[in-house]
């Protein structure tokens, strides 16, 4: 411990006076003026948003019928043991309850992205 505090009492110093040299070194780089490109639109905007959607909802819907799967294999192996059946039911119900999360906020989701592009509302008007 000694050592290492006698080694700080140099190093420390030298590296603070050192910093400002260092930034001598440093080379400026001019920032490059962005343009050129084309405005993202409202519809590709919505395209995005319903393109993660989709695949979270898809992933998300496969992993509740996962859960609902292993919940039935899980009965089937419990053989009637009732600690095991319980287990079962309760993963049975976790899948279903994901199930119904997921399309809840797939609908959700859905709704604010219609509401963004403006394009929910486009029914409603004449």
């Amino acid at each position: 411990m000694n050592k290492l505090r006698s080694i700080s009492k140099w190093v420390v110093p030298v590296v603070i006076l050192a910093l400002p040299l260092m930034s001598l070194g440093a080379t400026i780089l001019t920032p490059t003026v962005a343009g050129g490109g084309r405005a993202v639109t409202l519809v590709e905007i919505e395209n995005l948003i319903n393109g993660i959607a989709r695949f979270l909802v898809v992933i998300s819907i496969v992993l509740a019928a996962a859960f609902i799967i292993i919940g039935g294999i899980m009965w089937i192996i419990a053989r009637g043991d009732d600690d095991m059946v319980a287990r079962a039911k309760k993963t049975i119900l976790n899948g279903i309850i994901g199930a119904l999360v997921v399309l809840a906020v797939g609908v959700i989701l859905q709704t604010i992205s219609g509401i963004v592009t403006r394009s929910f509302f486009s029914g409603f008007t004449s």
